[in-house]
C-alpha cells in the first residue's frame, strides 16, 4: 500500500492538524451552551443571538476567507494557519471580557477572522501528505475536530459556565488554542505541493492566477457547484442544531445549563465522531468499487438523518431517564442515530473536493467553497432558526424553538440528499485521474520543518 508522504511525521502533522481545528470548533461552537445565559444576562431576542452566534461570524470569516486561501496557495501552509488559529485563541478570551452586546460581537468578528485562515490551508495539506486512496480515512480523522470540539467546548463549557459564569468558559477555552498554534509552527512538516496528483495536473510554483479565472474555472464544474449547494444546505441545519439544541434541551425539556452541555458534548460528541470515522472507512472501502460511492456515503446519511433528526426534536417532554441524579430525555436516545448519521458527509466531500482541485489552487478553491458554507449555512442557520422561533412563539409558545428546529432539519436534509444525486453523474465525469505511480516523498532534509 502507498504510505504518507513523510510516514509517522504525515500522522503526527495529522493529528496536530486536528488538535488545531478542534480548538477553531471549540471557539466557534462554545456560543450553543452559553446562548442561554448571555440571552439573559443582555436582555436580547433570539434574533439577536442568532445575528451574534451566526452572521456576526459568518460576514467577516466570508469577506477575508478567499484573500487568506489564495495567499496560502503561495505561502508556507503550516506557519500560515498557527498564525491564525494563536489570533482567534486571543480573540475568544476577550469574549470573556466583553461588557455589553456590541463589544462581545465584536470580539466574535475578531474569532471569526482569525478562523478564516485555519480549514482550507489544513485541507490541502493534508491531501499533499496522503495519497488519494487514504485521503477519505485521513479526512475523517481531521472532521473529527467538529465532533471533540463539540464534546470538550459543550461538556466543559456547560460545566465552567454552570459554576463560574460564561465569561470564564470563553477565557479557560481560549488558553489551549495557543498551545496547539505552537505545537503546529514548531514541531509539523509542511508537505510538497501536488506530489501525489498526475505529472501536469498541479503547476507548482506558478504565480498567482487571476481570481476570475479561478472563479470562472469553479463555476464551470457542475461537479463543485452543486457539491457546494448540498453543502450549504448541510451547514445550515448543522449550524442551527449546534448553536439552538442546547437551549432546546433547557427550556422544552427542563435540563440545566450544564446537564445540556453534557449530553451534547458527551452523548453528541461521541457518536459523531464514531460516525466521522465510520464515513471516513465507509467512503474509502465502497469508492475502490464506484467512485460514486464518496458522494454515495454523504446521500446514505441524509436518508437515515431524517426520521432521527425528526423524532428528536418532535418527541414531547415529560418521560425520562434518571442517570447519575440528572434526569436524561428519552429523546436522546433518537438523538444517538442522529449525531451518528448527520456528519456522513463531511469526510467524503473534503476527500472528493481533494479529487476535483489540482493542487496549485486547492487552498483557494476550499476557500471559496466553505465561504458558501459560512456565509450562507454558519451565517444564515442561526439566524434563520431564531427567527423562526420568535416568528412561531404566538402559535407554539414555550415549544417554538421545537419545531423551528424540526422544521429546517427536516426540509435541509432532504434537499441536501437529492443535492448528492443531483451531483454523482458530474463527479465520475470530472475527478481528477491520478498518477499511476505517486511521485517520491520530498527528503527529509527538503521539507519545510
Amino acid at each position: 500500500m502507498t504510505q504518507p508522504a513523510h510516514g509517522w511525521r504525515s500522522h503526527y502533522a495529522l493529528l496536530v492538524l486536528l488538535f488545531v481545528y478542534t480548538m477553531s470548533f471549540i471557539d466557534r461552537q462554545i456560543m450553543g451552551i452559553l446562548v442561554q445565559p448571555i440571552k439573559e444576562e443582555f436582555g436580547v431576542s433570539d434574533t439577536a443571538m442568532g445575528v451574534l452566534t451566526g452572521l456576526a461570524f459568518a460576514v467577516f470569516y466570508s469577506a477575508l476567507a478567499i484573500p487568506f486561501g489564495r495567499y496560502a496557495d503561495r505561502s508556507n501552509r503550516r506557519n500560515f494557519v498557527a498564525y491564525c488559529c494563536a489570533a482567534w485563541s486571543v480573540m475568544t478570551g476577550l469574549c470573556g471580557m466583553a461588557t455589553g452586546f456590541w463589544t462581545l460581537a465584536l470580539a466574535r468578528m475578531g474569532v471569526a477572522v482569525g478562523e478564516a485562515g485555519g480549514g482550507p490551508p489544513s485541507i490541502s495539506m493534508i491531501a499533499d501528505h496522503y495519497p488519494p486512496q487514504q485521503r477519505g480515512r485521513a479526512m475523517s480523522v481531521y472532521m473529527l475536530g467538529p465532533q471533540i470540539g463539540i464534546l470538550l467546548g459543550l461538556t466543559l463549557g456547560g460545566w465552567i459556565a454552570q459554576h463560574h459564569g460564561w465569561r470564564a468558559a470563553f477565557l479557560v477555552m481560549s488558553v489551549p488554542g495557543v498551545l496547539a498554534a505552537l505545537l503546529l509552527r514548531f514541531t509539523a512538516i509542511e508537505p510538497r505541493r501536488g506530489q501525489w496528483d498526475a505529472p501536469g495536473s498541479a503547476p507548482v510554483g506558478v504565480a498567482a492566477e487571476p481570481l476570475g479565472t479561478l472563479l470562472r474555472d469553479l463555476w464551470a464544474s457542475r461537479a463543485f457547484v452543486r457539491i457546494t449547494v448540498a453543502c450549504i444546505l448541510m451547514s445550515f441545519t448543522g449550524y442551527g442544531i449546534g448553536i439552538w439544541t442546547p437551549a432546546f434541551l433547557v427550556r422544552s425539556h427542563g435540563m440545566s445549563l450544564q446537564g445540556a452541555g453534557i449530553v451534547m458534548g458527551l452523548v453528541g460528541g461521541v457518536f459523531a465522531m464514531l460516525g466521522a470515522l465510520t464515513s471516513g472507512w465507509l467512503s474509502d472501502k465502497l469508492g475502490k468499487r464506484d467512485a460514486r460511492w464518496r458522494l454515495g456515503v454523504p446521500m446514505l446519511g441524509c436518508l437515515l438523518t431524517l426520521p432521527s433528526g425528526l423524532a428528536f426534536f418532535l418527541m414531547p417532554a415529560g418521560d425520562a431517564w434518571q442517570i447519575g441524579g440528572m434526569l436524561v430525555p428519552r429523546a436522546l436516545a433518537f438523538y444517538v442515530a442522529f449525531a451518528f448519521t448527520a456528519v456522513w458527509w463531511t469526510a467524503p466531500v473534503y476527500a472528493v473536493l481533494a479529487e476535483l482541485i489540482p493542487a496549485h489552487r486547492r487552498s483557494s478553491g476550499l476557500a471559496i467553497f466553505n465561504l458558501g458554507m459560512t456565509m450562507l449555512g454558519g451565517g444564515m442557520g442561526p439566524l434563520l432558526v431564531g427567527a423562526l422561533s420568535d416568528f412561531l412563539v404566538p402559535q407554539f409558545g414555550n415549544e417554538a424553538l421545537r419545531w423551528a428546529l424540526a422544521l429546517t432539519t427536516g426540509a435541509c436534509f432532504l434537499l441536501g440528499m437529492l443535492a448528492f444525486i443531483w451531483t454523482l453523474k458530474p463527479y465520475a465525469a470530472e475527478r481528477l485521474i491520478p498518477a499511476p505511480s505517486p511521485r517520491p516523498a520530498v527528503p527529509l532534509t527538503a521539507a519545510k520543518v
